[in-house]
């Protein structure tokens, strides 16, 4: 399956969330727009760097109308302690079957790492933005950011 690109409808999902509870990407249709960030690990040097930066930057996507959900093979518990001990405002999903990461068609890096893949979808449910780098965890923030913010402007 290919990567899902600009101007598509974001597939849907249903995971658990680390509270246990389930989430639908379409829960959000018609309320808010939606940054779904795909990250390696949990407590993984770039991966927390990523999510301290989303949790520093998270009442500014708030204030711009968006969502922060973020997406790994990490289970529901390893979620739970990752968002506690960093204190993370948002959601994060247990894809431990890596479904919706290969829904979306995340690759992976030199073929064994989980890919970090960044997409920004609107409140219709079409991807606006996607921003693909293992290394530059903190540029996904900063990426999606001024895409909701642009998204803000247009409404």
């Amino acid at each position: 399956m290919g990567s899902v690109s600009v101007g598509e409808i974001a597939p849907d999902f249903r995971l658990r969330s680390q509270d246990g509870t389930r989430v639908s990407l379409a829960d959000f249709r018609g309320k808010s727009a939606v940054v779904l960030y795909f990250y390696p690990k949990d407590e993984t040097p770039g991966c927390t760097k990523e999510a301290c930066s989303f949790r520093d930057s998270y009442e500014d996507f708030a204030s711009a109308g968006a969502e922060v959900i973020g997406i790994s093979g990490d289970s529901i518990s390893a979620h739970e302690g990752f968002a506690k001990h960093h204190r993370l405002p948002f959601t994060l999903l247990a894809d431990e079957g890596n479904t919706v990461r290969k829904a979306y068609g995340v690759p992976a890096t030199m073929w064994i790492l989980p890919g970090r893949v960044t997409y920004v979808i609107d409140k219709k449910g079409v991807v606006r933005h996607v921003f693909n780098s293992q290394l530059q965890a903190t540029k996904h923030v900063d990426e999606a950011l001024q895409v909701v913010r642009e998204l803000a402007a247009e409404r």
